[in-house]
């Protein structure tokens, strides 16, 4: 292994951003109803947390229009894009608009909205609001969960990838005969 020249001028923040774009990640949208208003946001960092009890984390940029409505929130969806939502990720990354206008989703038994065609969903109720910088870590249980066994949407940069085409391991070193 070399070790990487900083002499470019790159910031660490930069070069992080580097690493952290060789690591595939799914995509999520994360939703929460507010007094009946639908409320969500694309994101990629998600992670389990534990499976008895069942309990995830996602986080979320506090300049987000949405962070403060999954702040006051109790009850969240996490919507597992299938490769065929492309759309409804990038929909969800952009900043402003209706984001739920024209989509097609149905309430989760306590509210959050499920987006209709996703490979599998979780309803957290929302428990640990942690201060992380620029983000929040929310840390919920999760109450209900469905998978579709459809293949997911990926991201590994430069861009977004149908989950259903990758390519299966081998076992061999690099560089090795």
């Amino acid at each position: 292994m070399t070790s990487a020249s900083v002499a470019d001028g790159s910031t660490l923040g930069d070069r992080v951003r580097r690493v952290h774009a060789q690591f595939p990640t799914g995509v999520m949208v994360v939703t929460t109803s507010v007094d009946g208003t639908p409320h969500g946001l694309a994101v990629n960092a998600f992670s389990s947390v534990s499976l008895d009890p069942p309990v995830v984390l996602f986080c979320v940029n506090k300049a987000s229009r949405t962070h403060a409505h999954l702040y006051g929130a109790e009850w969240a969806a996490v919507n597992i894009l299938s490769h065929r939502q492309l759309g409804v990720a990038k929909r969800f990354a952009s900043s402003g608009n209706d984001k739920f206008a024209g989509l097609d989703w149905a309430p989760s038994p306590h509210g959050a909205p499920v987006v209709d065609g996703v490979s599998a969903w979780l309803e957290v109720e929302l428990r640990l609001k942690i201060d992380a910088s620029t983000h929040t870590i929310f840390t919920g249980q999760v109450h209900n969960a469905t998978s579709a066994e459809v293949p997911p949407l990926v991201y590994l940069a430069p861009g977004l990838f149908d989950g259903a085409r990758l390519l299966e391991a081998t076992d061999h070193e690099e560089g090795k005969a």
